[in-house]
């Protein structure tokens, strides 16, 4: 396996994101000679990603066929207030993806997988991939931005249920708040989604999942759902490698992993 650092920086739009690529190459007898990408937006409240807790999820995911790269999208301490550019970053990411799939051995398949924080900037962009204004801000075509299918872990959906819990990290996060109220956005262009959290998640409330799983009934878009009775915030692939909660090594929540792998193989 290489890593690959990929810088997002344009020369007319300049951002600390990145692409950290965990590139598997397969050798003419390989049974797989093409692999779906999976672009991970960990957490972190938008001031940090969760970068040793990520490297275990992509090895994870990558272990089961996936090309996978974590996404290092634009903090609060770099722009204020925040969005919309972490949505600029992933359509950047998505439009590297789609330049480098010969090099990068990748198939026609592209998957998201957002957690917390990271999970809020997924269901935006799962909301507004096919959007005018963000084709017209990131100069990335829609059929580029267009994801096949997204995976959300315990997200931040609306931002008036739960969390931010203060008015300032709001504050800091958007000045149009209901602009980036994820379940509030949906329509009949969402990709089909996959959502699991844990019922006494303490940090960000289940409701947020519940959310936007009624909405996207509401709007027939395909889903699966799996609120797990409990688990502490910030799971990721809820074993002892990442268990930095001392309730963190949840056996029965990381089952995730695969059913998340199972439905991901059900989509076109």
């Amino acid at each position: 396996m290489q890593i690959i650092h990929f810088p997002l920086s344009r020369a007319n739009y300049k951002t600390h994101a990145s692409l950290t690529v965990y590139l598997q190459t397969p050798t003419p007898r390989s049974p797989i000679q093409e692999f779906p990408a999976l672009i991970i937006l960990p957490g972190g409240s938008m001031t940090h990603i969760t970068t040793e807790e990520s490297e275990k999820t992509a090895i994870a995911f990558a272990s089961r066929g996936f090309q996978t790269m974590i996404l290092r999208y634009s903090f609060v301490d770099e722009h204020e207030p925040l969005y919309p550019y972490p949505l600029f970053d992933l359509a950047l990411a998505m439009a590297a993806v789609k330049n480098h799939q010969s090099a990068w051995h990748l198939s026609d398949q592209t998957f998201l997988l957002g957690l917390s924080a990271g999970g809020h900037i997924s269901a935006l962009f799962n909301d507004y991939w096919s959007s005018s204004w963000l084709n017209d801000q990131t100069g990335v075509a829609s059929k580029i931005l267009q994801p096949t299918a997204i995976v959300l872990g315990y997200p931040v959906i609306d931002l008036n249920a739960g969390f931010p819990k203060e008015a300032q990290t709001l504050k800091r996060w958007t000045d149009d708040p209901k602009r980036y109220n994820a379940s509030q956005h949906v329509n009949a262009n969402n990709r089909p989604t996959f959502i699991w959290a844990t019922m006494d998640d303490p940090f960000v409330p289940v409701q947020n999942s519940i959310n936007y799983s009624l909405t996207l009934k509401q709007h027939d878009i395909q889903q699966e759902v799996h609120l797990f009775a409990h688990g502490p915030h910030g799971m990721d692939i809820a074993n002892a490698l990442v268990a930095h909660h001392p309730d963190g090594d949840q056996p029965h929540v990381a089952h995730w992993v695969d059913l998340a792998c199972e439905w991901l193989q059900t989509i076109d």
